[in-house]
């Protein structure tokens, strides 16, 4: 199967402020159970997700472009780059921002615990 990519804009993505863009690559149908997403997403200059809960559930960040300062749920903070992974446990919490000046691009994965 090839699908052409499906982008979608979305403001203030999980509480945070300003736009994203999610190329969704994989539906919740189409990971048959396993899991709701599976996306490319794109931060501009300024924007963030905000800080959310993960429930039964896992999502891992791999940062592909660009500087964020991401969360994590303790509260830290640190400095992510190209090549970096986020992982975000069943019942942890996070959010990620873009405070650099180009565009951050990082594949997002949620699946269930």
């Amino acid at each position: 199967m090839i699908r052409k990519e499906n982008r979608v804009q979305v403001e203030g993505l999980a509480g945070g402020k300003g736009p994203a863009t999610v190329c969704h690559i994989l539906t919740k149908d189409e990971l048959m159970g396993h899991g709701r997403m599976y996306a490319k997403v794109i931060l501009p200059p300024g924007s963030s997700l905000g800080f959310h809960q993960h429930v039964h559930e896992t999502e891992p960040y791999y940062i592909l472009s660009g500087v964020g300062d991401f969360t994590d749920n303790d509260g830290s903070v640190t400095k992510v780059t190209a090549g970096d992974c986020c992982l975000i446990e069943p019942g942890q919490s996070h959010c990620i921002a873009n405070n650099g000046t180009e565009d951050l691009v990082f594949m997002a994965l949620i699946y269930n615990d």
